[in-house]
């Protein structure tokens, strides 16, 4: 099967600055793929490369088998990308612009879709004002439009939901979703980490231009977290000295501590117990993604 993205010892710099550092990375087709990484690892580099807008410096890059350089309008044709900047045409009404955009892909009497694009995005009103009058969030709402008014197989979302308001987020999430199951693969980029959490079932990180882990979500929260027992003591309790060592944070009369499973709250609770030690409140915290990135980001190893 051929990989909707390939990308094979991918570099860029900036000068002295090393953007991407010889990154390697299929995205299957159908997949919703997470992108994450802190400011300056390199993200929007890679989807400026993935979208033909940055030409690296060694490497290569394909969009389901189209060389983004050798074969640009091939690969452009097969990929829709948000891009994290609102760049917008201030001439023209949102439904004029779906309308262009739609003719920049050689696609005519486009209608029926630009209109349920502009009603799932929840942009009909809209559809007659001019770009220049829009919120910044509404702007955002065209942007996503745009990137999918040519039906592309290939969806490239980078920070998506920013400035958006809670209603969109989930408005547009849900048609994202749709998209997905029809078949389209979705690169996605977003701070937002519970987002990539709920959404994607792979997800790579990017640390300094390179990868530094990747796996399914539920393999890395598997590998890098843990529940998290959080306890708050009975006035004037102590700690046991034997459950010390598993102590991963504590304050005044506040403490946590990190678990491989459920079944390892008991003894932990049983030791309290036995030595006495009263328990006010008791708190069971799940996995979360954004404990796997801060432990990723935090270490030296690479995957």
């Amino acid at each position: 099967m051929i990989p909707a993205i390939r990308i094979s010892q991918l570099s860029k710099r900036f000068g002295a600055v090393c953007a991407l550092d010889g990154v390697d990375l299929d995205i299957a087709p159908g997949e919703f793929f997470g992108l994450l990484g802190p400011n300056g690892a390199g993200k929007t580099t890679l989807i400026s490369a993935i979208a033909g807008l940055v030409r690296p410096d060694g490497g290569r890059i394909e969009v389901l088998g189209h060389d983004v350089v050798a074969d640009y309008r091939g690969a452009r044709r097969l990929l829709g990308v948000v891009p994290q900047e609102l760049v917008f045409d201030p001439f023209f009404s949102v439904r004029e612009s779906l309308e262009f955009q739609s003719g920049y892909f050689g696609i005519r009497d486009n209608g029926r879709w630009i209109d349920e694009i502009l009603e799932n995005l929840d942009l009909s009103a809209k559809a007659g004002t001019n770009m220049r009058a829009l919120s910044g969030g509404m702007k955002r709402r065209v942007l996503v439009a745009q990137a999918l008014v040519h039906r592309p197989p290939v969806i490239v979302l980078d920070e998506p939901t920013a400035g958006v308001d809670v209603e969109l987020r989930q408005g547009l999430w849900q048609f994202v979703r749709r998209l997905n199951r029809e078949g389209h693969t979705i690169v996605l980029t977003t701070h937002y980490l519970e987002e990539a959490e709920s959404l994607c079932g792979r997800i790579g990180m990017l640390k300094a231009g390179r990868i530094v882990a990747l796996d399914t979500t539920a393999n890395l929260l598997r590998r890098f977290s843990g529940h998290t027992l959080r306890l708050r003591l009975a006035p004037g309790a102590e700690l046991p000295a034997a459950l010390r060592p598993r102590l991963v944070a504590g304050a005044e009369g506040e403490c946590a501590f990190a678990l491989q499973g459920c079944e390892e709250i008991e003894p932990v609770l049983g030791a309290l117990r036995e030595a006495g030690c009263g328990v006010d409140d008791v708190e069971v915290g799940k996995p979360d993604l954004e404990e796997v990135f801060m432990r990723v980001m935090n270490s030296r190893a690479v995957k």
